[in-house]
């Protein structure tokens, strides 16, 4: 069974993703010493983002342990609206002061494989070459199945290994860098955050439905451990499932 959270509306979801962050950056950096949180783009989670720099939230989680990782990110310039990394620091990272040193971005400087290349090293170098298990990672829903940039009957889905790959994805005429579903899959946390009617038909491919495949629902592939994956919706997003 998947662990499902549902809430009237998108600021009920927030504020109670937002709690459970801060729950898992206490946990984290009490068992562990550092809470190592990985981040998506896009609209959904820039909500939650501003929820937690706001004054209301920014004293709850112990951010000088924190460091900040991205689960995927659009092949464009450092400074390109598009990019993930750039939505997050104006509406996190730079409200919080948070120091250069815990924030690690990816490199678009080089060619695709090369950045996927070099952010896999700097991730392994963090963890000193240990296990690579990030604390919390966190997950949105495109209204293709796709999650961080696992897009449907792209190469990257048969990855077999944990690690940073660069694909390119015909849909939107780009490459991006992804963590493989490997990857994401060996987290403490992982959680998605999903709300609007638009999400409902995606929301009921990757939970309900049994026809199809990962390869044309590819947010199929991250695991269904409900000790392990949450499911912060709204009520919109959850009205096509029994």
């Amino acid at each position: 069974m998947q662990h499902l959270k549902i809430y009237k509306d998108v600021d009920e979801v927030i504020e109670s993703l937002a709690k459970v962050i801060c729950d898992s950056a206490e946990e984290s950096i009490k068992n562990r010493g550092v809470f190592n949180f990985v981040l998506a783009g896009g609209g959904s989670p820039k909500k939650l983002s501003e929820l937690l720099a706001s004054d209301a939230y920014k004293n709850k989680i112990d951010w000088r342990n924190t460091y900040f990782f991205f689960g995927d990110e659009r092949f464009v310039p450092e400074n390109d609206e598009e990019r993930n990394s750039l939505m997050v620091k104006k509406a996190l990272l730079d409200p919080l002061n948070i120091q250069k040193s815990h924030i690690f971005n990816v490199d678009t400087t080089t060619t695709p494989g090369e950045a996927a290349m070099k952010y896999w090293e700097v991730i392994k170098s963090h963890f000193k070459d240990g296990p690579i298990l990030f604390d919390f990672i966190l997950l949105g829903l495109g209204d293709n199945s796709h999650t961080a940039s696992l897009f449907p009957q792209t190469s990257v889905l048969e990855a077999t290994e944990a690690t940073i790959k660069s694909v390119w994805v015909e849909e939107v005429d780009r490459y991006r860098i992804t963590m493989t579903a490997p990857l994401i899959n060996q987290a403490h946390q992982i959680a998605f955050l999903v709300f609007g009617g638009g999400k409902a038909e995606a929301v009921y491919h990757i939970l309900e439905d049994q026809s199809g495949s990962s390869a044309e629902y590819p947010a199929r592939l991250i695991t269904k451990d409900p000790e392990k994956v949450t499911w912060f919706l709204d009520e919109a997003a959850a009205s096509q499932l029994k």
